[in-house]
């Protein structure tokens, strides 16, 4: 690191330097103030010597020059010449200092070689790897101000180093920045925002920095000084143990993933800074073999940190700057394991660790009632910015008060209000939409106002319900009083704009783990939609015993959502098609290609010996610049991909008239730890290798349209020999042995109370609105038995058969039997439930009993004739599922036959 004088900026990326103390290399200030001496007594003495005449003076050469600005004699490169009225001006670059000037031919003389064989003074460089916007340096050079490089490699003869200012003693950091900006302009970076305008400063210099703003969730509010701070070298001081520098805390993987990627991108122009990812799960293993020796950056979670934690108490022992990512988010979600993590922090940072940094970065697009503790016990006066005035609001404590009202009053209620009186004074801002209600409204308040406690009024007329939700939520958000009008009002639109959605797809999270946590901003649908959900069912060949099918998944979407194949035991017609269909197209006059493609149509695609039958869903419009891509889905495995359009064959009708094999399969009460709305990649990778193509056997849970729910899906291996399948592995035990799953006990209930959710057909009838807990009765969807069905699980023994109807608190409750058949029915909670189930084989009617507990109803069935049955009843009811706890048969008998070591079908 060297004092130096910066002397001449020609544009961001180049500017000149001059060496002020002495550097191996490089010389001294002694010598050029030698060289100064000389040149100005031997130039004084000989007045006139050696002066150049015009026409011989050239472009690119170094003379000596006399500087009217500095008073001396100085060496300088000519760079152009400039003819003028009374003569030539030439322009000059003072290779000792830096500086431009011009100057007549009479004041330039020759360059003795004494004096040229000393180096120029001024130093070019450049910031090493930056290529910055803008270069501005503004500071008093009166003041104690001191200027220094630390020199990283020399290129050309260009210096490219690494400067910063300081004025006593303490670091002005900006220059850093600009590695981190040149990073950005690759990216078409096109200057701070406005909130980073304000951010950057206050964070690149040290200082505790809260910031809620629209883009509060953009990691670049913060990466930027972080990484400039880390290139300091004050951290030397830190005990010499593992740890990072920098820990940013997100509230998800995802948002984790992305800044941890972003890292990785602008370090670039840093020094190693290694940062790590910390995805841990709920294994104890991962934790203790975490290896952290080296990262001087973390990007973690606040549940993953803390698991580290357990098995790492000094793993903050070096934090020296923590960021709160997405801080309204953290803390609505995860406030106490948040603040675990703030006084783990406090601990560390109160040991005696030298004058080191010590910053807690929060930022986010909402203000939270945790911020202020987080202020006031863990930072240090910070900086805090906030560009959103609702926000704002909330943090300077303004009342909030809605007032429902008419529209026609508006003006009367909002005085009424007010209460403006010489006894009450306040200073009033009021925001109308028109220039008659401001004078109305500043006649009828005339009056002389001091400050008082900020209050924000909004008045709620009949016309006001398109913003009534956000005005709701923003109330609930500030724990504001609610009037009882709003909550109805909101209750109204929300309902309004959820039949908006009633065209749109069923929500997937609904669908996977049988919630959607943000209704309100999801823009799917969360109701049945007979039109778009029963448009093409199953067909019922497809599901021969909802008790055991056999799955073949092709595609795998994420963890527990898959498409593929329910394959038939007998006669599997997609096998029989997709072989006539490989040997017609392997003749090559066959293969005729599509010239004008259709949407919705179906066509053939050869993708070496295989034959795929697949549908065009997308087509490019005319003026785009791929026009010959089509979008295709694999209609018989659910993925989807974009082909040229010469790509597709002509489908002869007989391979179009099997429909769609592709269902969708997705595997219940298994859902993502911490709260994850999306599951970790690490899980779907795991899963997708573990499953995609291979032969499973699952229990059909229920079925919509064409999704198929399941529980259990176990990997099966068939051992022809034996004749028997053997169990390999069950997809929601390898999910929960990552540790990155966790139990969903509700995901079937709520599947279940979806699909009630359907209206009644009676007999082929139209759909009556009068009740929505009556049996399906029409041929077509009878397979689907969508009614206030209960669940219930059943298992056997040689001698009987045990239903456990799982109906809460019954009541009213009655069980019929009969040689072949069984009915059961109660009330709970308001609802009718009846089960009207049709045996496989007969039972002893006088001998069979029914107990009511609190949580279910126990039938039991004695059987006429000793020994297993193979199935329950004659017709498929997917709400009758075997109790896989409590079965009891021989392994050749079981539904899920499996070896002597293999039964683990955990649920």
């Amino acid at each position: 690191c060297v004092l130096c004088s910066l002397a001449q900026a020609e544009d961001p990326s180049c500017f000149w330097i001059a060496v002020r103390e002495p550097v191996p290399g490089v010389v001294g200030e002694t010598v050029y103030a030698n060289l100064n001496a000389e040149m100005e007594q031997f130039y004084t003495s000989y007045k006139g010597t050696d002066e150049v005449k015009e026409e011989e003076i050239k472009k690119g050469q170094v003379y000596v020059v006399f500087s009217e600005e500095l008073k001396c004699w100085c060496r300088a490169l000519v760079q152009s010449v400039w003819c003028q009225a009374d003569g030539y001006q030439f322009s000059c670059f003072l290779v000792d200092y830096a500086k431009y000037c011009y100057v007549p031919s009479k004041s330039i003389r020759v360059l003795p070689g004494a004096f040229a064989k000393i180096p120029h003074r001024a130093k070019k460089c450049r910031l090493h790897c930056t290529k910055p916007l803008t270069l501005h340096i503004d500071y008093c050079e009166n003041t104690a101000t001191e200027v220094k490089a630390t020199i990283q490699t020399v290129e050309d003869k260009v210096l490219e180093v690494f400067l910063f200012v300081t004025i006593k003693d303490e670091k002005v950091r900006y220059f850093y920045i600009a590695n981190t900006i040149s990073e950005l302009a690759c990216n078409k970076f096109s200057g701070p925002t406005f909130t980073q305008s304000y951010c950057w400063p206050a964070a690149a210099g040290g200082c505790d920095v809260v910031a809620i703003s629209h883009q509060g969730n953009d990691p670049l509010l913060y990466i930027p000084p972080v990484l400039t701070l880390l290139q300091e070298n004050h951290y030397q001081a830190l005990p010499n143990m593992s740890g990072p520098l920098a820990l940013v805390l997100c509230p998800g993987w995802k948002k984790a993933q992305l800044v941890f990627d972003l890292l990785k991108t602008y370090r670039k122009g840093c020094r190693h800074l290694h940062p790590v990812l910390i995805t841990l799960g709920q294994n104890k293993e991962a934790a203790s073999q975490m290896e952290i020796r080296g990262c001087e950056v973390v990007v973690t979670t606040p549940y993953n940190l803390l698991r580290l934690l357990e098995h790492n108490t000094g793993f903050l022992c070096r934090l020296c700057h923590l960021v709160l990512d997405e801080i309204e988010v953290l803390f609505s979600d995860t406030s106490e394991q948040v603040f675990t993590i703030l006084d783990f922090y406090k601990k560390a940072t109160a040991r005696p660790r030298g004058n080191l940094p010590h910053q807690i970065i929060a930022v986010g697009t909402q203000w939270n009632k945790h911020i202020t503790p987080l202020i006031k016990e863990f930072m240090n006066d910070p900086h805090i910015v906030i560009t959103l005035i609702e926000e704002a609001a909330i943090f300077g404590n303004v009342q909030q008060v809605v007032q429902p009202c008419i529209s026609s009053s508006r003006t009367a209620e909002l005085l009424k209000i007010l209460d403006f009186t010489q006894r009450n004074l306040q200073k009033v801002l009021v925001f109308t939409d028109s220039v008659t209600e401001v004078e109305m409204i500043h006649k009828d308040s005339a009056v002389d106002q001091e400050d008082m406690k900020a209050k924000s009024v909004i008045l709620l007329t009949e016309n006001s319900s398109c913003h009534a939700p956000e005005i709701f939520y923003y109330l609930k958000h500030a724990e504001a009083e609610i009037p009882e009008e709003l909550y109805d009002l909101t209750a109204r639109v929300q309902e309004s704009e959820e039949d908006e959605k009633f065209s749109r797809p069923l929500c997937a999270s609904l669908k996977t783990f049988g919630i959607c946590r943000n209704r309100t901003e999801c823009p799917d649908r969360h109701q049945i939609n007979l039109s778009v959900d029963m448009a093409q069912n199953i067909a019922a060949e497809m599901i021969e015993t909802p008790e055991r099918v056999t799955i073949l998944p092709l595609f795998i979407v994420h963890a527990t959502k898959y498409f593929g194949r329910i394959v038939r035991k007998q006669k599997d017609q997609y096998a029989a098609v997709a072989k006539d269909m490989n040997d017609y197209f392997r003749v090559p006059g066959h293969r005729i290609s599509v010239n004008a493609v259709e949407k919705s149509v179906f066509y053939g695609l050869r993708e070496g010996a295989v034959c795929h039958r697949v549908q065009v869903v997308e087509t490019p419009a005319k003026d785009e610049e791929n026009a010959c891509k089509v979008t295709i889905k694999y209609i018989d495995e659910g993925r989807t991909s974009r082909v040229n359009s010469d790509q597709l064959l002509h489908l002869p009708v007989k391979f179009q008239s099997l429909p769609p094999q592709a269902v969708e399969i997705i595997v219940c009460r298994v859902k993502p730890i911490d709260n994850e709305v999306e599951w970790n990649p690490k899980v779907t990778e795991h899963i997708n290798h573990k499953i995609k193509g291979k032969v499973h056997h699952a229990k059909v849970v229920q079925t919509l349209g064409r999704t198929v729910w399941v529980d259990p899906m176990v990997g099966v291996t068939h051992l022809p020999t034996m004749r028997m399948w053997v169990n390999e592995y069950n997809i929601r035990s390898e999910i929960l042995s990552t540790g990155l799953g966790t139990d969903n006990p509700e995901h079937v209930g709520a599947i279940l109370k979806l699909c009630t959710q359907m209206p009644v057909v009676d007999h082929g009838q139209n759909a009556e609105s009068d009740s929505s807990h009556s049996v399906w009765q029409s041929g077509e969807l009878n397979e689907l038995s969508f009614s206030c069905h209960p669940p219930i699980k059943w298992f056997q023994d040689d001698v009987s058969v045990t239903l456990k109807v799982q109906i809460l608190r019954a009541t009213e409750s009655r069980c019929e039997f009969c040689r072949e058949k069984v009915t059961f029915s109660a009330y709970s909670e308001g609802k009718r439930y009846v089960a009207d189930l049709e045996l496989y084989q007969s039972v002893i009617a006088e001998k069979s009993t029914c107990v009511v507990k609190d949580t279910e109803a126990v039938i039991l069935l004695v059987k006429e004739k000793k020994g297993t049955w193979c199935k329950l009843l004659k017709n498929k009811n997917v709400h009758v599922s075997l109790d896989f706890e409590c079965w009891q048969e021989s392994e050749d008998e079981t539904p899920f036959t499996v070896g002597k070591d293999c039964m683990n079908l955990c649920l």
